[in-house]
């Protein structure tokens, strides 16, 4: 049923609507056997991988202008290219290296990457994709198998992360995907936010937090120096530890590229930010209402980059380096790329200009997204960071 909390957005088609209610009868037996609520995180993760019905384990379209929203691979092969130069760099220091990609979308950062890799003579081992959607993993074949075929041989997909590796990892918005666990500062403490059902739809209910989002909160307010102020609403993603300790575990030596949207802890708990970080996205809409359309929505949260440099330390990780996404792009060889700019038709300047304005404006991608470089071994930072680190406000 359309409500009025879905009146600013599109209008769903009849197919999706279907689809979404089966998502929210599957979370409404899920609460039931909760005792009438569940966590926030509980709740992000059934619409977003309930088997066949989530988010991203069912067929719908999710990037680009026929999905939800777009990712940087998706508006320009300029970014992969980008990226590609350092994974060279990378496996330039690594013998036998290979590449190794958390969620890899659609596939064309893959094709982007291997192209570029290929035209620089720094072609990987193997090219290994860790994707958990099996629909995904379909798609990302057949755009492998159609764009960059007499490549596909190199590339592979996993269930579970390798024992060991040598080279490079990529994670392009990955991270965000994470369920979150969402909490309310009270006065003498903090409250979990939690999901119940509201006639056809849910709304929210507010439970005793377990210790490990209180203990997360408190270590957070250590490090702010002072308590949140009372009625403060955020987030903790308690997922991105083990993720980070498993990335430590599986690469020996070589480089972690983790690209996402975030900021740092102070930024992220600022005082002023009391709704915290969670968006949502429908048909290229952004909005702050988690609990509606079940199951045909994203549901993102931004990420605390400095959560993740700490845990990336205590794993046994340099921190190579931490920069914007204009910063990364500019520094590390984005001008190289464009050496052709010149000789392009009129309207293919045009639509270049307007990509590269969405990947590095300050108001578009630029300053929103940034880059965290995690190195084992002898690796340094690839060249893209010795523009504009930012390894000191973490």
């Amino acid at each position: 049923m359309r409500a009025d909390r879905t009146s600013s957005l599109p209008e769903p088609d009849a197919a999706s609507l279907a689809h979404s209610e089966r998502v929210a009868e599957y979370i409404r037996q899920r609460i039931d056997e909760g005792g009438g609520s569940i966590s926030f995180a509980e709740f992000m993760h059934h619409a977003l991988y309930a088997p066949g019905l989530g988010y991203y384990t069912a067929g719908s379209a999710k990037f680009g202008d026929a999905g939800d929203f777009v990712t940087a691979p998706e508006i320009s092969p300029l970014f992969g290219r980008v990226l590609a130069r350092q994974c060279a760099e990378v496996l330039g220091h690594v013998e036998n290296g290979t590449v190794l990609e958390y969620g890899a979308g659609s596939g064309r950062l893959a094709v982007d990457i291997l192209h570029a890799l290929a035209g620089r003579d720094s072609l990987p081992a193997s090219y290994r994709i860790l994707e958990v959607s099996p629909d995904l993993r379909e798609r990302q074949e057949t755009y492998v198998n159609e764009h960059a075929p007499d490549l596909a041989h190199l590339v592979s997909w996993l269930d579970m992360p390798p024992e060991r590796m040598r080279g490079v990892i990529v994670a392009n918005e990955v991270i965000d995907s994470f369920p979150v666990e969402r909490f309310v500062r009270r006065r003498h403490g903090a409250t979990q936010l939690r999901v119940a059902v509201r006639g056809d739809g849910f709304e929210w209910a507010e439970g005793p937090a377990p210790e490990r989002l209180l203990a997360k909160l408190d270590r957070v307010e250590s490090d702010l120096g002072q308590s949140l102020p009372e009625g403060y609403v955020s987030e903790v993603r308690l997922a991105a530890s083990p993720w980070i300790g498993g990335l430590a575990s599986v690469l020996a030596e070589g480089a972690a590229l983790v690209l996402d949207y975030g900021v740092s802890r102070r930024e992220y708990y600022a005082r002023d930010r009391r709704k915290g970080w969670l968006r949502c996205h429908f048909r290229h809409h952004a909005h702050d209402d988690p609990l509606i359309l079940p199951g045909i929505q994203d549901l993102t949260a931004w990420v605390d980059f400095t959560e993740v440099a700490t845990v990336a330390s205590h794993a046994g990780f340099d921190i190579a380096g931490y920069t914007p996404q204009a910063q990364f792009l500019l520094a590390g060889g984005l001008d190289e790329e464009m050496r052709a700019f010149d000789s392009l038709p009129v309207d293919e300047q045009l639509a270049l200009s307007a990509q590269v304005k969405k990947l590095t404006l300050p108001g578009e991608m630029g300053e929103y997204f940034k880059c965290l470089a995690l190195s084992k071994g002898t690796v340094g930072a690839p060249s893209a960071f010795s523009l504009a680190d930012r390894t000191h406000t973490l």
